[in-house]
Parts: C-alpha cells; sequence; structure tokens
C-alpha cells in the first residue's frame, strides 16, 4: 500500500510550494534560474509583450503551482506529457525530455482525468453508467418488461402525431419542456421506459476538479491507490502509439533517401550514408542541441503568462540558428575536400560532398522546423509535429520516386528531394499555428530578438554536448566502415538503418514510462509506479524479442529492399544476426533509461551510457574491427556489448533503488522550488 509523503502545504509562500513535475524529475533549478532572469530582461522596457502583468507576480508563476482547491498530493498541480520532440536517431542521455517549468492548463485537465481513472479504478469514485445499472435493480426487472410492451405500444401508435412535435423538442432547452412532454404524449425522444428517465438523464455528472482533488487527497492520505497492470498498460499504449508513428515518420525522412538511393549502385548508397553522417554530426545535432534550450524558455514563458515572450524566444533562437548555419555551411561547402582526406573511396567522397553542398539550401527550413516545434509544444499542441510529418513523410516519399527514378535525375534528386522537405516542413507547421492554434503567443517581429541572447546560450550549449554524444555515439561506425571498403560502408548503412527503425518500437515506450513513472512519483504513489515499471519491462522485453525475430527470420530477404548490389546483400545478411542478438537488450536498455528520468536519476543512465559506449564500445569495435580484422563483425561487436552492459548495468540499479526514497527525493525538490 502507497504511503504518502509529506508536503508543504500549498498556499503558503512561492519558494515553498511544489514546481511541476517536469522538472521534479530533473536537476533543472540552474536551467529555471536562466530562464527567469531571460523573462526579467525581456520584460525591462515592456514594449506590451508583458500583456499588463506585474513581473513580480509573472515570474512568481514560473516557480508555483498555487492553484485554488488544490491539495498537497494533487497529480494536477504538477503535471506532464510525453515529449513529441525527437533528439537523436538513438537518444540515450534525455535530451529528447523538454524542461517543463510549469503545468498548462491543458495538462491539469490531463491530471484530473487520471485521478478520475485511479479512482474509479480503486472503487472510490461510481464508473461510468453506473447509477443506470444500479437503477435496474432486480425488483423491477419484471415490472419494466410490461412497462416496455406497453410504451413500446403507445409509441408506434403516436408516432405520426409525434413527428412535428419531436422538431420542437429538439429546439427547446431542458428548462423548458416541450408541449409534447407536458402532455404526456409519446415522441422519438421519449424513453421506452418512464423510469428510464431518470435513469439516462439523471446519471450522474461529472465531477468537479474540486471535488475529484479533494477525494483523491483523501484517497492518497489513506493508502487506497492502488493500480493495476491493465491500467498501465492502457496508459503505455496511449502515450507511445502517437509517438511510435511521430518517430517512425521522422525516421523515414532519411530511411526514403537510402531505399531510393541503395537500388543505383553500392558507391551511391555509401555516399548518401556518408553524407547524412557528416550533416548529421556537424550540423543537424548542432541544431537539435541548441533548440533544446527553448524548452525551458518557451515554457518558462508561457506559465509566467507573457505568452508573447514565447513567440520572441522562438525568433530569438530561429535568428541564432540561422548565424550558425554561416559556419556550418562553410564544413559542408568543403565536405568534398573534408572527406576525401578521411575516406579512402575518393568517387564515394565525391558524391557525399555533393550530397552535403545540396543541403546547404535546406539547413534554414530545417533550422526552423527544430525550434518551431518547441514553439508549439510550448503550449500544450504536443501532436502539431505529428500532423505535419503526417503529410510530409509522404510528400518525401514522392518526391524521392519522382526525382530520383521517374525524371531519372539519379542521385542528385535525392538530396532536392530531402532539401524541398525540409523547406516544406516549417511552412506546414505555420500553417497549423495560423488556422489551427498557437498565434497567441506570435508578437510579431521584434527588435528585441537580436538582444538578451546570453541566457539562451548558456541553456544550449549543454544540450548540444548531450545530443552530439547521442549522435556520435553510432554514427562513428558510418565513418569507420568507409575505411574498409565502399562494400562494408554500404552494408554498414543498412544494418544502422535497421537498429534505428527498430529503436523506435521501444524508444516511445520508455518516453511513456518516464512520463508515467514520474507523475506517479510526483504524486507520492511509488508502488504504483513499481506497477508501471514491470509493466514497462514486459512491453519492452516483447518488443525487444519482435524486433530480433523480424531481424532474423527475414535476414536474407530485408537487404534487398535497401540494394541490388549482390556483395552489399550477402555482406549484410552475414552481419545482420549481430543486430538482431542484441535487439532484446537494445529494447530493454531504452526501457531502463526511460525509468531512470522518471525517477529523477537520469544522470546515472548517462554516465552508464557514455562509459558503455565511448569506454567500452569503441575500443572493441576498433580492435575487433582493425585489430582482429573481423571487419564489418568487430564493428557492431562493440555496440552489442555495450548494450548488454547498459541493459545489465541499469535494470540491477533500478531493482535496488528504494522508490519511497526517490519520491521523497521528488518531493523535496519539489519543495525547494
Amino acid at each position: 500500500m502507497s504511503r504518502p509523503i509529506k508536503k508543504q502545504q500549498r498556499g503558503q509562500s512561492a519558494d515553498q510550494t511544489a514546481r511541476s513535475l517536469g522538472t521534479s524529475h530533473k536537476s533543472g533549478q540552474h536551467a529555471l534560474d536562466i530562464a527567469e532572469e531571460s523573462i526579467a530582461r525581456d520584460c525591462e522596457g515592456d514594449d506590451g509583450l508583458g500583456e499588463g502583468e506585474d513581473l513580480e507576480n509573472a515570474l512568481s508563476r514560473t516557480t508555483s503551482h498555487d492553484r485554488a482547491g488544490l491539495s498537497q498530493h494533487s497529480m494536477a498541480g504538477s503535471f506532464r506529457r510525453p515529449s513529441y520532440v525527437g533528439g537523436a536517431p538513438r537518444s540515450f542521455m534525455a535530451s529528447h525530455q523538454p524542461e517543463r517549468g510549469v503545468s498548462l492548463d491543458q495538462e491539469r485537465v490531463a491530471a484530473i482525468r487520471e485521478e478520475r481513472s485511479l479512482l474509479r479504478d480503486n472503487n472510490l469514485l461510481p464508473r461510468k453508467h453506473s447509477q443506470r445499472r444500479a437503477s435496474a435493480s432486480s425488483d423491477n426487472a419484471s415490472g419494466k418488461n410490461l412497462k416496455r410492451y406497453a410504451s413500446i405500444s403507445a409509441f408506434s401508435t403516436s408516432r405520426r402525431k409525434s413527428a412535428r412535435l419531436d422538431e420542437e423538442a429538439v429546439e427547446t432547452t431542458d428548462e423548458q419542456p416541450t408541449e409534447a412532454v407536458e402532455a404526456g404524449e409519446a415522441t422519438e425522444a421519449t424513453t421506452l421506459l418512464p423510469g428510464d428517465e431518470d435513469e439516462d438523464s439523471l446519471e450522474e455528472p461529472e465531477e468537479s476538479a474540486e471535488d475529484i482533488d479533494a477525494k483523491w487527497e483523501e484517497a492518497v492520505l489513506n493508502g487506497q491507490i492502488q493500480t493495476t497492470w491493465r491500467r498501465e498498460a492502457k496508459v503505455l499504449v496511449r502515450y507511445s502509439a502517437p509517438l511510435m508513428l511521430t518517430f517512425i515518420l521522422q525516421n523515414s525522412l532519411t530511411l526514403t533517401s537510402v531505399f531510393t538511393v541503395g537500388h543505383i549502385g553500392k558507391i551511391e548508397l555509401g555516399a548518401v550514408s556518408l553524407g547524412s553522417m557528416t550533416a548529421n554530426i556537424t550540423g543537424y545535432a548542432v541544431y537539435h542541441g541548441l533548440a533544446t534550450s527553448l524548452d525551458t524558455l518557451c515554457a518558462q514563458a508561457y506559465g509566467s503568462g507573457r505568452k508573447k515572450l514565447v513567440g520572441l524566444q522562438l525568433q530569438r533562437m530561429v535568428f541564432f540558428l540561422w548565424t550558425i548555419t554561416i559556419p556550418i555551411a562553410a564544413v559542408w561547402l568543403a565536405g568534398s575536400r573534408i572527406l576525401g582526406a578521411i575516406v579512402p573511396e575518393k568517387e564515394t567522397a565525391e558524391l557525399a560532398g555533393l550530397y552535403l553542398k545540396v543541403l546547404i539550401f535546406g539547413a534554414p527550413g530545417y533550422a526552423l522546423f527544430e525550434s518551431a516545434k518547441r514553439y508549439v509544444q510550448a503550449q500544450g499542441r504536443f501532436a502539431a509535429t505529428m500532423y505535419v510529418l503526417l503529410i510530409c513523410a509522404p510528400i518525401n516519399v514522392f518526391l524521392h520516386w519522382l526525382l530520383v527514378w521517374r525524371l531519372g535525375w539519379g542521385f542528385i534528386g535525392c538530396p532536392i528531394a530531402v532539401v524541398t522537405t525540409e523547406t516544406l516542413m516549417p511552412i506546414m507547421l505555420f500553417l497549423y499555428v495560423r488556422f489551427v492554434g498557437g498565434m497567441e503567443c506570435w508578437p510579431g517581429f521584434s527588435r528585441k530578438a537580436f538582444v538578451n541572447w546570453g541566457p539562451m546560450i548558456r541553456l544550449a550549449l549543454p544540450g548540444l554536448i548531450m545530443v552530439v554524444a547521442e549522435f556520435l555515439a553510432f554514427e562513428i561506425l558510418t565513418l569507420s566502415s568507409s575505411w574498409i571498403s565502399a562494400e562494408h560502408l554500404a552494408a554498414n548503412t543498412i544494418l544502422q538503418s535497421l537498429s534505428v527503425l527498430t529503436y523506435q518500437l521501444p524508444f516511445p515506450v520508455s518516453i511513456a514510462a518516464s512520463t508515467r513513472v514520474a507523475n506517479l512519483i510526483g504524486a507520492t504513489l511509488p508502488d504504483a509506479a513499481k506497477v508501471t515499471a514491470k509493466v514497462t519491462f514486459v512491453v519492452g522485453t516483447v518488443l525487444g524479442v519482435f524486433n530480433m525475430l523480424m531481424l532474423s527470420i527475414f535476414r536474407n530477404y530485408i537487404p534487398l529492399l535497401y540494394s541490388s548490389d549482390p556483395d552489399v546483400i550477402r555482406l549484410a545478411s552475414a552481419v545482420l544476426p549481430i543486430c538482431a542478438a542484441f535487439q532484446l537488450f537494445d529494447a530493454l536498455a531504452a526501457i531502463c533509461n526511460g525509468l531512470l528520468r522518471g525517477l529523477g536519476k537520469q544522470e546515472v543512465g548517462g554516465y552508464i551510457n557514455l562509459f558503455a559506449y565511448y569506454v567500452i564500445a569503441m575500443p572493441i569495435s576498433f580492435g575487433a574491427g582493425f585489430g582482429l580484422h573481423w571487419d564489418l563483425y568487430g564493428l557492431w561487436a562493440g555496440p552489442a556489448v555495450a548494450l548488454c552492459l547498459v541493459a545489465g548495468i541499469t535494470g540491477f540499479y533500478i531493482t535496488r533503488i528504494s522508490w519511497h526514497k526517490a519520491s521523497e527525493e521528488a518531493v523535496k525538490r519539489n519543495e525547494a522550488g
């Protein structure tokens, strides 16, 4: 039975109130202080961005969740939802998780819904339609049968007569009954049983947020809140399903290029992989990492009530990223010479350099989209990215087919299709904001966007380091395989794209588990969070086994989708069992990292992953691949060992950790404000 943990009473001082769960699971006080500093600077010489609210009150809203009527253990006072913003293809350092400094109104509604569901599961609130079922007692069963036949008879004889009255009844409110009802005449809207009017129309209304919160507080204090495997499985599916769709669609943007160009030749397939690797490390990872500062800045600005500052932070980040694009473009322009000095295959280096040159035209759009995703998510519009990808991903496939094959442009058509898609995505997101929602945070273009960059940059640098570390951990395999031969580079491209694709199944589940565990831990329900962890482990195991079986069974057929070169197909099929072998550990490692984030121990997972990938995996890969001359087998042996270590160490740590102590620590972090 869950034992509640004492919290400071809400409604005291701002520094005593609990901070949202979005930050309770992170040691993010320094980041929040920087965000408040940015808000204070932007509010100096207010030109309307503050919407007339007192600065002190606005800043207190970013560190406080005083809400009238909410009790100590209310889940509604601090709640977060899973982020749709993806980071690296194989994120393991929580760089994808937004820093939630405030609890949005939409999140409060979602939290109340979760409280209601758990109260109903524990029979502390009546379930849906329970009053109707209670009314249908056995002592009235026989009488109701007679009434039903009588009602049906009366209904059939008066149907024509009541047709006109039915139309009037539709236009009449409940407070103004129709003449037909007053006269006792049956209409199509009349219930078949006289007693059924009370059963349907008097079904118990939804409880108010205050009532639910009061019952929730009492239940938590009495240790009455328990959860079930079924409930937690439903929550994980509800959270993770749209995330899976979003991340698979996002991954398809790169996967389409590999599929399309791979059938031209092994040189072209390797060039796409090498060009994408260079673009990721020197460009896209930089955009991803720097834009993570908006997860804190935009959320804090929105929570302060000065919503126009959200748009100002967006402008500031876009201009900053466009400035960074200048040196990035210089590197990409020199891509052929840089890669030519590293890669022995000169033709591959030339094509990869050409790929990078074309990508320069899509870089501004990519930077804008990465920033705009945070803009809409700060407003609680989490699914906006998914809607954009649902449109742009199919267009991307069509453009690759059209330019590469239908028009016969060959290899050059691939980066042109990529650039077109990268330019289209921010346009589609703008249309979403303009016609669906999000304009309330747009202040118009402001000269303030060119000042006060200091807090933004200080927040962005740690995110940059995390994301680059995540990208580099696996991208290094691409560069290493290019030193062996063109066939090995092409085969590695197939293996790596498959590894990233299969990761999109357990990774969203880990995000869902992180969110659910953090919410339950923050509500001082560690025993319920344990149930979530157990369910998550089972789901992760199932997904890992599924991926392993798919790659093993179809290992001779999957490479045919990527390439027509027999040497590449043979090599990829031969090494694919190694990728299949670590799928279970890959899934469990993702699950464990998610649970650690939910417990507020993400730094533990980060250190374990960094040690496993950079201290263990890379020496094994280089030693086995080049020292023992195992080639591609050796290169992939390193990540396989690393994932086994990560799954084992993090899993053991989770089994040994005190969940009650973790919940107490979360409460203390909240109260420290």
